[in-house]
């Protein structure tokens, strides 16, 4: 079915303007934010002629430059065209950050057609089920998932495979070296049609012909479909519009007004997600910046990245910049290029804050750690902190256009300083989750000022000029004997102290109490797990929190296990407590 016949939450402008305390902040007309009524592709083909020239990519040391982009993407879009692809169908892209996984992205757009991002490291029923549910008549994917492919491909309207190999836009030395090292070992596919490599697929389009194949689509039409849990944790299918996209960029020309064309964007976040697509691929590429295309991430190797490509802007998790602290070879990095750093997907919180921005200091940087925060349903950025007014413990301000109110249970906005549910409104927000109306309306509610607001699932305060602070996640409230118990709380404690880099607080079923706290933490590297320790915690905790949120157990760990886009995984941690209890419990 083409997902242009579904029927989706659209914006139409405001009913009534909310109310913004942090207009102050901004020019009348930065506020007044303007998209235009196009596809995310030509928007993106208006900036790019302006710098065609310059360098759009940095893969590996290859680096294409706008213009040639431009012609792949032209090429790719009559590749896809080739082989039957038409307006309203839906591709999948099952890619790391590659030059590739981005021409796709934009190619589709240039006719029309929605793409649906997975991660390559999702399992084999995971992307048969997504491959299912959006109705995808084709596949790009990176040739190591080609074993899980072709156990399920069969299960779905898949019918044609595009394999990109891992060295395909690898420099040629490069790309020989990575065959030798571990390429050949690779299963491919043989003397199977279903199947095409990247370098014949391109082939095609060189040879399609036809005058008019561009369908220039409006800000309000299906481009992306992205993948969360949402508020409730379930799966589902974001569907993005190229107003989404286009109003991220609008925006970041008023928030990031330091970069400049040239700049360099380390694009580290995987483009599977809106963080990675949106924010470190998309924006960059539209104001003409240098995107360093980085497929796989090792904490181990971040200083070496940023030592040689001394990159402008860098965005990332806070576990990105954990890496640099706990990290003896960072030492001599000389940081003194950064225009911005930033960090988003996760909280942020104080004494981390502190921690990079002394190491930021140090290292010759005149920038401090900026927070930002958004979620997929929103592009993944709706507000940002300033550089000029430090704020601790701040997801800053919302972007020019966009809306931030915090409301109660009952949609009703609350007094400055109270706590609520953090709401979005505005150009940013998602039309809606495909073929899911009944999980779109939990997200989406029309409130009493006529306007469609994205409820977050996350709790905030918001200050008297508009600046908000992220509290905690609303699922992950813990409720011990009728008491509320914030996890966000139980952490910042833990964290004062020096001896903890990070922690993640859960809920753990007790007989008595239904539930209860339980700590799990990371020590910094020059500290080990003592009695003398544990007491200390406890006596920290006794001295800033109320006696029903004390943690009732405490682990460490050398690692806290993370979720696809590097967020802490606290649900992964709650499944392993109970899987030990109930093996506890059986072998008693």
């Amino acid at each position: 079915m083409s997902i242009f016949n579904m029927k989706f939450f659209r914006f139409l402008g405001f009913k009534e303007k909310p109310k913004a305390p942090w207009e102050k902040y901004y020019k009348k007309e930065e506020m007044d934010l303007k998209i235009p009524n196009t596809s995310l592709y030509k928007y993106f083909y208006n900036h790019a002629l302006k710098h065609e020239d310059l360098i759009a990519f940095n893969y590996y040391g290859t680096k294409i430059s706008y213009k040639e982009l431009i012609n792949n993407i032209d090429n790719c879009a009559k590749a896809f065209l080739s082989q039957g692809v038409r307006r309203g169908d839906v591709v999948s892209i099952c890619m790391p950050n590659t030059p590739e996984a981005v021409i796709t992205v934009l190619a589709l757009n240039k006719i029309g057609v929605i793409s649906n991002m997975i991660h390559p490291l999702s399992s084999e029923n995971e992307i048969r089920d997504t491959l299912k549910e959006t109705a995808s008549i084709m596949l790009l994917v990176i040739d190591i998932d080609y074993k899980k492919i072709k156990n399920i491909i069969n299960d779905t309207d898949v019918y044609k495979i595009v394999l990109v190999r891992a060295n395909d836009a690898m420099p040629f030395f490069l790309s020989i070296g990575y065959e030798i090292m571990s390429g050949y070992k690779t299963e491919l596919p043989s003397n199977d049609q279903k199947y095409i490599f990247w370098k014949d697929f391109i082939k095609l389009g060189k040879h399609y012909v036809k005058d008019e194949y561009e369908h220039i689509g409006k800000k309000n039409d299906p481009a992306v479909m992205l993948h969360s849990g949402g508020s409730t944790g379930n799966p589902k299918a974001i569907v993005l519009s190229n107003g989404n996209f286009m109003a991220l960029v609008e925006q970041s020309k008023v928030v990031f007004k330091d970069l400049k064309k040239k700049d360099k964007c380390l694009s580290i976040m995987p483009i599977f997600h809106g963080f990675g697509l949106g924010v470190c691929v998309y924006t960059p590429l539209c104001l003409g910046a240098e995107c360093i295309l980085i497929p796989q991430f090792k904490a181990t190797d971040f200083h070496k990245i940023l030592m040689k490509h001394r990159p402008e802007f860098v965005i990332g998790v806070p576990t990105l910049f954990e890496a640099l602290l706990n990290n003896p070879k960072a030492n001599k990095l000389k940081l003194n290029h950064l225009k911005y750093a930033i960090s988003g997907g996760d909280n942020l919180k104080g004494t981390l804050e502190n921690r990079i921005n002394d190491f930021l200091y140090s290292h010759g940087s005149t920038v401090r750690i900026i927070q930002g925060y958004g979620m997929s349903e929103c592009l993944a950025a709706v507000s940002l902190g300033f550089r000029e007014i430090p704020k601790k413990d701040s997801i800053g301000i919302p972007f020019p256009g966009a809306y931030i109110g915090i409301f109660n249970p009952d949609d009703i906005e609350v007094p400055y300083g109270e706590e609520g549910e953090i709401c979005i409104s505005g150009p940013n927000v998602m039309l809606g989750y495909y073929n899911n109306e009944k999980e779109t309306n939990m997200a989406l509610h029309i409130h009493k000022d006529g306007n469609v607001w994205l409820h977050s699932g996350d709790l905030g305060i918001m200050d008297e000029n508009g600046f908000i602070k992220y509290t905690s996640r609303l699922k992950r409230l813990i409720v011990s004997s009728g008491y509320n118990v914030y996890p966000a709380q139980v952490e910042a404690v833990l964290e004062s102290h020096e001896a903890v880099l990070l922690s993640s607080v859960v809920g753990i079923p007790h007989k008595y109490k239904v539930e209860v706290a339980k700590a799990y933490i990371v020590l910094n590297r020059e500290y080990h797990p003592t009695k003398e320790l544990i007491e200390e915690l406890k006596e920290l905790c006794r001295k800033n929190l109320p006696k029903y949120s004390l943690p009732y157990e405490y682990e460490f760990r050398k690692s806290l296990p993370r979720t696809l886009v590097g967020k802490v995984d606290f649900r992964k941690l709650q499944q392993e407590n109970n899987l030990y209890r109930m093996r506890h419990h059986n072998e008693k």
